[in-house]
Order: structure tokens, then C-alpha cells, then sequence
């Protein structure tokens, strides 16, 4: 049971990152740019292109300190849904779409592991003061 909920939480992280990461360079290149025609915010995609790779192999450190980058555009998503008018905060609203479902699928993948290490310092204390 808990292998399928991880199998489902990795995939939803993996699928909501790929989607984010399309939905920014969509937004800022042809949907609502800043400047007709694109704008440099398109480079705010780059750092979700870092934890990509760790993402697709499952490494777990990786995905600990993603779930502390994804909180930068769930922010984003947060200014522009509130602060611009028409398509670009609908775009927003989906980014912090996008940014919850990534937050939620790697808390949930990783609680396991944070149960094993958890209860391994507990045992190491116990042994330590015996």
C-alpha cells in the first residue's frame, strides 16, 4: 500500500513540475508576457530545471530542498494571481496550483523516510545511553 502511494506521489511531483516548468516558459514567452513578443522572465524557469533530474531518480535530498524552492513560485503565483489583471492571474492561480500539488506529493513521498530516520536517532539515543 505504501509503495503504490509513493509510486503516486512521485509521479504527481515529477508531472506537476514538468507542468510548471511549461506553464513558465509558455506564460512569459507567447500567453502573457511582460513585453510583447517575450520577456526575460523567462529565465525564471531555470532553477526548476535543477532539481529535475533528482526528481525523475527519486533521491531523496533532493527532493527536501525542492520542497523549499517550489515555496519561491507558489509566492509568485500568489503576487501576480492578486496583483495582475485577465489571463496572467488565472496563470497565476494555476501556478499555485502547480506549487501546492508539487508540495503535497513530495511531503507525502518523503514522510516515510523522515519516520525511518527518525526512529534510527531514537535508537542510536537509546543505545548511546546504556
Amino acid at each position: 500500500m505504501r509503495n503504490n502511494l509513493q509510486k503516486v506521489c512521485h509521479w504527481g511531483a515529477v508531472i506537476s513540475l514538468l507542468s510548471l516548468i511549461a506553464l513558465c516558459v509558455a506564460w512569459e514567452l507567447v500567453l502573457a508576457p511582460l513585453r510583447p513578443g517575450g520577456s526575460w522572465m523567462v529565465l525564471k524557469v531555470l532553477p526548476l530545471l535543477l532539481p529535475l533530474i533528482g526528481i525523475l531518480k527519486r533521491d531523496v535530498y533532493t527532493m527536501q530542498w525542492s520542497s523549499m524552492l517550489i515555496l519561491i513560485y507558489f509566492t509568485e503565483g500568489i503576487v501576480r494571481a492578486t496583483s495582475d489583471k485577465g489571463l496572467s492571474a488565472s496563470l497565476g492561480w494555476i501556478e499555485v496550483g502547480l506549487t501546492f500539488i508539487f508540495f503535497l506529493c513530495i511531503v507525502s513521498y518523503l514522510r516515510p523516510y523522515k519516520r525511518a530516520a527518525k526512529k534510527l536517532a531514537q535508537q542510536a539515543i537509546r543505545k548511546a545511553s546504556k
